[in-house]
């Protein structure tokens, strides 16, 4: 019998070490999900300090919008970006610097307008191809060893598994189940920060919520609605005066034309559960043997695009959009004017819809956009200086998975955000508070696009939310603001849907911040492991040595 149990115990022992290696990979010190820019910094980060680590990306391509068309990298003063956010520029300008990867144009022809250096001798690079930066990313992830999980997709229903106050483990709708001592969450959407029970806000805060001044309702009837900078804020992007909302002009018994809000925006300061506009970042080239020439799509409907048109009529001068230069006769094409790119008021379902509802969202913005660039490059009705400028344009041939030239990556730019126990607000981003833990700087003017379509009371059209607001320096984004309440989850960090008022986002939303935050992030869950601590009591003193230890930048110098 003692035989028996040793020969069975032998056995047992023999299991378990052989189920070791998949241990290993279920069983990982850091759980990173989301292939972000903030999700890639983080993963690295942490095997550098000598972490496991799994990165698990929803879709099939890594890199959000890094490497899905937004090549003109937004910050404002680019020396506070430190660490491997920095590094990552700097592998920009190697790749530039090899003569095989400027296929379409020469070096010395390229005219960023001012983007690619901002400091003398400066050896960072700040515009590039989404392939480039999908090129650069591949590398650095593999110097690291760091292997991606693709097409993972989060059971958000019960794919979180925790004990008391801690994610044990999470699971995808694959099936596959990925345990850890510590997670992050480094989505645009914020899905396992929702999944886990924490807490957080959809939309905008009245001013009255926090004190601010900036946040809420932004509406202009008229000229005299508001007065000095939000006056004028209000009035970007926005139609001129006098566009009719109407399907028959003048007749409000015909209805109104598509993607006008019928009820009013509320009271300026008010706030609501809306989200400022989405699009997508367009990397268009005028290479003949890059191009693909926009075209009608399918279910192309004129009437969605009669408000553009209307407002040619009505004596708009500017060009729709901003066509940012990249190398290789390539561009970074965004939102300008009152009609344009942006799809405005069509995106509130989509920081909490399902994964199928989501598809939909983000396929009826791509084919808005498909018929916007065919209306302005070939309609009848629009001005001849916009089509003969816009159809020399068209999608590149050699830069996403579509056969169209378009992108996968819908450009989310808020959905979720985290209600910690720091939240930041208009008055950090001015500087008139300060945060005494600060893992990251944000530089960016306080930003928001329009978020809804009305009709005046004068019976005219007009956009409502923009809002640009200067920030007098770069200012510190706090350590509290990336980790839950302590009661809520105590392993787990959220670099990208953080803790902030939707103004206060509209700033610190920036690809190369959210790299910032994904390191200092896995910085935190690193420190948090070998201490045996919970995220929110890891000592900042500690946090703030081995930050600084790497590069990264907390606090404004004068240049």
């Amino acid at each position: 019998m003692k035989q028996f149990f040793g020969i069975l115990l032998g056995l047992l022992l023999l299991s378990c070490s052989s189920n070791k290696p998949l241990q290993t990979q279920n069983g990982t010190d850091l759980v990173v999900y989301g292939g972000t820019s903030a999700g890639i910094a983080a993963a690295i980060e942490a095997k550098r300090m000598g972490k496991s680590v799994v990165l698990i990306e929803p879709t099939s391509r890594i890199g959000g919008l890094t490497t899905g068309g937004l090549g003109q990298t937004d910050i404002g003063n680019k020396r506070v970006i430190g660490g491997i956010s920095r590094e990552f520029y700097q592998n920009i300008k190697t790749y530039y610097d090899q003569p095989e990867n400027w296929k379409w144009q020469k070096k010395e022809e390229y005219l960023d307008g001012g983007q690619t250096r901002t400091q003398k001798n400066e050896n960072s690079m700040w515009t590039f191809e989404p392939s480039a930066a999908l090129n650069v990313y591949h590398d650095m992830l593999k110097e690291a060893g760091i292997q991606v999980e693709y097409n993972q997709k989060l059971d958000r229903a019960k794919g979180v598994r925790k004990s008391g106050n801690r994610i044990s483990s999470i699971t995808m709708l694959s099936g596959k189940t990925y345990q850890g001592k510590m997670f992050i969450d480094a989505t645009y959407e914020g899905d396992l920060m929702a999944a886990a029970g924490v807490s957080y806000t959809v939309g905008r805060e009245s001013n009255s919520q926090y004190g601010e001044t900036l946040n809420g309702v932004h509406k202009r009837d008229r000229d005299t609605t508001m007065t000095g900078q939000l006056s004028r804020n209000a009035m970007n992007h926005n139609f001129v005066q006098g566009v009719d909302p109407y399907v028959v002009k003048g007749d409000k018994s015909s209805g109104l034309l598509p993607f006008i809000n019928p009820e009013a925006p509320g009271p300026h300061g008010a706030g609501d559960n809306k989200v400022q506009a989405y699009c997508y970042r367009m990397c268009l080239t005028d290479h003949p043997d890059n191009r693909i020439p926009f075209t009608k799509p399918a279910n192309y409907n004129e009437r969605d695009y009669e408000l553009l048109i209307r407002n040619y009529e009505a004596g708009e001068k500017g060009f729709p959009w901003i066509n940012s230069q990249m190398p290789n006769r390539k561009t970074d094409t965004n939102n300008r004017t009152g009609f344009s790119t942006d799809f405005i008021g069509q995106n509130y379902a989509y920081p909490e819809a399902s994964y199928e509802e989501r598809e939909r969202i983000a396929e009826r913005h791509r084919q808005f956009q498909q018929g916007l660039m065919w209306t302005l490059a070939y309609h009848e009705r629009m001005p001849d200086f916009i089509k003969k400028e816009v159809s020399r344009w068209g999608t590149s041939k050699d830069e996403f998975e579509r056969a169209d030239g378009w992108q996968q990556q819908l450009y989310v730019r808020e959905a979720r955000r985290m209600v910690g126990d720091l939240v930041m607000t208009q008055y950090h981003c001015e500087g008139l508070k300060t945060v005494e833990d600060p893992v990251g700087m944000g530089a960016y003017g306080m930003d928001s696009h329009h978020i809804q379509r009305y009709v005046t009371e004068e019976g005219f059209v007009k956009n409502e939310g923009n809002v640009e607001a200067h920030v007098a320096a770069p200012y510190p984004i706090g350590y509290r603001a990336i980790v839950p309440k302590q009661s809520e989850c105590v392993n787990l960090l959220v670099p990208i849907c953080l803790s902030a008022t939707h103004i206060a986002f509209g700033s610190i939303r920036m690809e190369p911040v959210f790299m910032v935050l994904g390191q200092s992030a896995a910085v935190a869950a690193s420190l948090a492991i070998d201490k045996n601590l919970a995220v929110q009591d890891v000592p900042y003193q500690d946090l703030r040595k081995v930050l600084l230890d790497k590069n990264q930048i907390l606090a404004n110098t004068p240049e």
